[in-house]
């Protein structure tokens, strides 16, 4: 994708990874939006970042999505990258009396959100010269730990669609990426994995995306930092089985 000159649109862009990409866009003279549930976080991300814009969404709420993605194509027509980040993660313990609300808000958030936002966007997408569509996923959508179940089949669900999108927009100016994270140290799982040694530094892996987006040809429409690689490839590699018991302490 071309990293500047660009009116970006990143949903969950309040904290964690969403947060650490706007910031870096915002940087390269992009102009930025981001959405989130949280108008304090809104607040002091925009008056720290002058000139990025702020609003609230739940992305859970299909009403709310209809009207902001509305506003967005009246009043801001130039917008040509959409960074669908959003999403949430919550522990589920399946066997006997699991709560299907967790599961239900999981996928409302990371899956039918994603999809009510890129159909809702993409008619303007595909009028723009270069445009891009980035979805966040996960490298436990490759290698999945029981204890996230509906988390880690949500992101293999959106590995899947994107796959399906990229064939079905070949030909068009709209290229479709994939960003499929490790552990990486942002409040996606609670408070603790902020600062969990084992997480991949957040600035160290914003760094490292910002360089593998600018690569005119990532492999496949997917980006993986080293880091991730061996869950993405674990199948192919023939270590899928040792990973999964390391995850899932077998």
């Amino acid at each position: 994708m071309q990293m500047t000159g660009n009116t970006i649109l990143i949903t969950g862009g309040t904290s964690g990874i969403g947060r650490g990409l706007a910031k870096a866009f915002h940087k390269l003279d992009n102009q930025v939006i981001i959405a989130g549930r949280r108008q304090s976080r809104l607040d002091e991300i925009t008056a720290t970042n002058p000139g990025m814009i702020g609003f609230q969404l739940d992305v859970q709420d299909p009403q709310a999505i209809a009207a902001f993605t509305a506003r967005v194509r009246e009043k801001i027509p130039e917008l040509n990258v959409l960074i669908n980040n959003a999403g949430i993660s919550r522990p589920e313990t399946l066997p006997g009396g699991s709560d299907l609300s967790i599961a239900r808000n999981i996928i409302e958030t990371n899956i039918i959100g994603v999809l009510h936002m890129t159909a809702a966007l993409l008619p303007a997408l595909v009028t723009k010269p270069q445009a891009t569509i980035i979805t966040t996923t996960s490298g436990l959508a490759f290698v999945p730990r029981n204890n996230f179940p509906t988390y880690c089949a949500s992101k293999a669900f959106l590995h899947s669609w994107l796959q399906s999108l990229r064939v079905q927009l070949r030909g068009s100016s709209v290229e479709v990426l994939e960003l499929a994270p490790p552990y990486v140290q942002t409040e996606l799982s609670g408070p603790h994995q902020l600062s969990d040694p084992h997480a991949m530094p957040l600035a160290a892996y914003i760094s490292e995306v910002m360089q593998l987006l600018a690569d005119a040809t990532p492999p496949d429409g997917e980006i993986l930092v080293e880091r991730v690689r061996g869950e993405r490839f674990a199948e192919r590699n023939g270590d899928y089985a040792r990973r999964f018991a390391i995850f899932n302490g077998l």
